[in-house]
């Protein structure tokens, strides 16, 4: 709707009061009237998103020593899309050599991951939500897709107020005391990014972040000097985070296998074909991610069985024994000294956070392989209440954690959404509109 003439005069006179780089966007057209007002007074929003939602580019140097040669055609031909269109993948005949290229290497020596010898890669465009999006082009919602509209339908402009933390999906943040080569340059970017954007509107910056990305956000703010959150940071909402007090999936994606990242099917060389979740399982098993969200014995128990096969049962502070039953006892040991601190490590971030989640949804609490064949799909599965991937007993014990902590129970407050999906939660309208609704309220709470 136009604005009355009698309003246009004062609203440029306060435009030419404005700090210069919002002055300049403002002057540059780049947004309406219609909602001048409402702009001005949101706090800008960084969003970090889901599992394999971020683009991924890749380098190949004499280095590298592929399995198949047509693997290393991109040697010496600079940065390509190694992650970006799922389709792509087939369309090339390019599966094999991705799968090969995705690979990370655990390096005992320096209790960290890295790329394969002679594969670099980088996560384009930091900073922009068109950095991240679904694999599948069919799945434009997904990865935040719809969430970025509404927003935009509420005032939110790209670059401007609304801006993305892509990161590699393939790593984790480290836990207090750990070092990560690939966190290090990663919570610098951001640490700028949220500085930048802050300044440039005077304001403090609200931080998103959904599923794999919600863990991504807590960590990054755990690891913030407390001054800087409290000069940098207004709010952080986590919407289905899949944080260190574990949940029942990636134990039955670690064993069995999964294909999370739809990464498309090929012709297999011999019948009859393996399902695509064993094909993609020895990548999957080598991310650092693979592993980062076990049940913790501290919310699961340590007697309670998790897994039962014939044999013996594993419970959560079985998790080392089931690494080497299910065939990669190599994870063991960065299992043991990455993954494990972390699953008792409840210090809340000390920012005012709404955590977000699904309830209502059969998820599964027990899994069953009789005949100890981790090849094929647990044979029996015992659910319980949550969002159909992660625990609602994790959820509670971090929520109650975060209550009784001094200083946090007083800026805490958690959502849970009848019947909402861990990944339709930021897609389904009666789900994102909690979300959207608690990002307006936070802008209302305070003009800092």
């Amino acid at each position: 709707m136009a604005l009355s003439t009698p309003l246009v005069l004062p609203l440029l006179l306060l435009v030419l009061v404005l700090p210069p780089a919002l002055r300049d966007y403002l002057s540059a057209g780049h947004l309406d009237a219609g909602v001048v007002g409402s702009e001005l007074h949101l706090h800008p929003v960084i969003l970090l998103p889901g599992m394999g939602c971020s683009d991924l580019e890749a380098r190949l140097t004499e280095a590298y020593r592929p399995s198949e040669p047509r693997c290393g055609a991109m040697k010496g031909k600079g940065w390509f899309e190694l992650w970006k269109n799922a389709s792509d993948l087939a369309d090339h005949d390019y599966v094999h050599c991705f799968l090969e290229q995705m690979r990370l290497v655990y390096d005992p020596s320096t209790n960290d991951y890295r790329n394969l010898p002679g594969v670099e890669t980088r996560v384009p465009n930091f900073g922009s939500t068109t950095a991240f999006s679904q694999k599948i082009p069919l799945k434009s919602d997904w990865c935040l897709g719809k969430l970025k509209h509404v927003l935009e339908n509420k005032g939110y402009r790209e670059g401007d107020t609304m801006f993305g933390a892509p990161y590699d999906f393939r790593y984790a943040p480290p836990a207090p005391g750990q070092t990560s080569q690939v966190y290090s340059r990663y919570f610098k970017e951001l640490t700028e990014l949220v500085e930048a954007a802050s300044e440039r509107k005077r304001k403090k910056a609200v931080i998103l972040g959904h599923s794999f990305g919600g863990m991504v956000a807590l960590e990054f703010v755990r690891n913030a000097p407390l001054p800087w959150r409290n000069q940098y940071i207004h709010h952080l909402v986590l919407v289905a985070p899949t944080l260190s007090t574990g949940f029942m999936e990636p134990l039955s994606n670690f064993a069995s296998g999964t294909n999370i990242l739809f990464v498309p099917t090929t012709p297999p060389p011999t019948p009859p074909p393996a399902p695509l979740r064993l094909t993609t399982r020895a990548m999957w098993r080598s991310f650092e991610s693979a592993i980062m969200n076990f049940p913790s014995p501290a919310v699961f128990g340590r007697s309670r069985p998790l897994v039962v096969t014939r044999e013996r049962n594993y419970t959560a502070r079985d998790m080392e024994r089931f690494l080497s039953a299910v065939g990669f006892g190599e994870a063991v040991e960065p299992f043991r000294r990455r993954a494990v601190p972390k699953m008792d490590n409840f210090v809340a971030p000390m920012v005012p956070m709404t955590y977000i989640n699904g309830v209502g949804n059969r998820t599964p609490l027990q899994l069953g392989y009789w005949d100890d064949d981790f090849d094929a799909s647990p044979e029996t599965v015992v659910y319980g209440d949550g969002d159909g991937k992660i625990n609602l007993v994790s959820v509670l014990a971090f929520e109650e954690e975060m209550g009784r902590q001094p200083g946090q129970r007083e800026q805490f407050r958690s959502i849970k959404i009848n019947k909402a999906q861990h990944s339709s939660i930021v897609t389904d309208d009666f789900a994102l509109d909690n979300v959207i609704q608690e990002i307006l309220e936070v802008n209302r709470q305070s003009p800092s």
